[in-house]
């Protein structure tokens, strides 16, 4: 940073002060730098639409947020690509210059937990408003996924905050499960594969049970009463066809 800016800073609050000294210093010193987007938004997918709704602008596929913080001594800036990607960037307009305290590993003090606080809080918001879960990424789990929303106008629930890669279909009427998805390794389905790939749950009757498990396309219903469930890969092992077709069934399967 040039003397004059350091002059300048003199002439700013003293925690402020303060803070544009500690980033002369990380800099020189902390080469690596932290930024806690990537765990806000990880498998996460934006909703374009909720996008504009937000209040973001598009211009030349990317769609762009400002928004000031820290009471608005600072302007943040939010860019969001059509494939999910976000970047930010926080700015002094009154130096023209770039704050990066709140991302640089050390850095603390009043001023700099106040930025880092408004940066999340922004970022949370925004996941949450314009943001949809994007936890399934196989051809097969987006084809059931889309299948059940245009069958059964139902969406995936997310229940277990513990448990971020499991989610459930689930009837209206019931309220019973008909549906599960997780991620996991075919190991635990008894594979000799440490392949990490999307698996569905569904209900069959007890008394087909036996016919449908083959330990190769079908499994037991993995954390699922084994008397009445079953585990498909879908990895494309078994024709996506015939997975909607158990989904049918598990879902009338699926009353009172």
């Amino acid at each position: 940073m040039p003397d004059w800016k350091i002059a300048q800073a003199h002439k700013l609050a003293p925690t402020y002060a303060a803070s544009l000294y500690a980033v002369i210093l990380i800099r020189n010193f902390l080469p690596g730098s932290m930024d806690m987007s990537d765990a806000i938004f990880k498998n996460k997918k934006p909703n374009l639409e909720k996008l504009r709704l937000f209040g973001f602008s598009l211009d030349n596929g990317v769609y762009k947020y400002t928004i000031g913080i820290a009471d608005g001594q600072f302007q943040m800036i939010i860019t969001i690509m059509d494939n999910g990607t976000v970047s930010t960037k926080v700015v002094d307009p009154s130096l023209n210059e770039e704050y990066v305290l709140h991302r640089t590993p050390g850095a603390c003090g009043s001023f700099v937990g106040r930025v880092r606080t408004d940066y999340e809080n922004v970022l949370r918001e925004i996941s949450e408003k314009c943001f949809e879960p994007n936890v399934f990424k196989s051809n097969d789990a987006q084809k059931v996924i889309q299948y059940v929303r245009d069958t059964y106008h139902d969406e995936l629930e997310f229940l277990w905050q513990r448990f971020p890669d499991n989610a459930i279909f689930r009837r209206k009427d019931s309220n019973k499960w008909y549906g599960a998805l997780l991620v996991l390794s075919k190991k635990k389905l008894g594979l000799d594969s440490d392949e990490v790939i999307d698996i569905l749950d569904f209900r069959v009757n007890t008394e087909d049970i036996g016919f449908v498990v083959d330990g190769k396309k079908y499994f037991p219903g993995y954390h699922m009463n084994k008397k009445h469930w079953c585990t498909v890969c879908l990895d494309g092992s078994v024709p996506i066809d015939e997975i909607f077709q158990r989904i049918d069934a598990s879902y009338a399967l699926s009353v009172k």
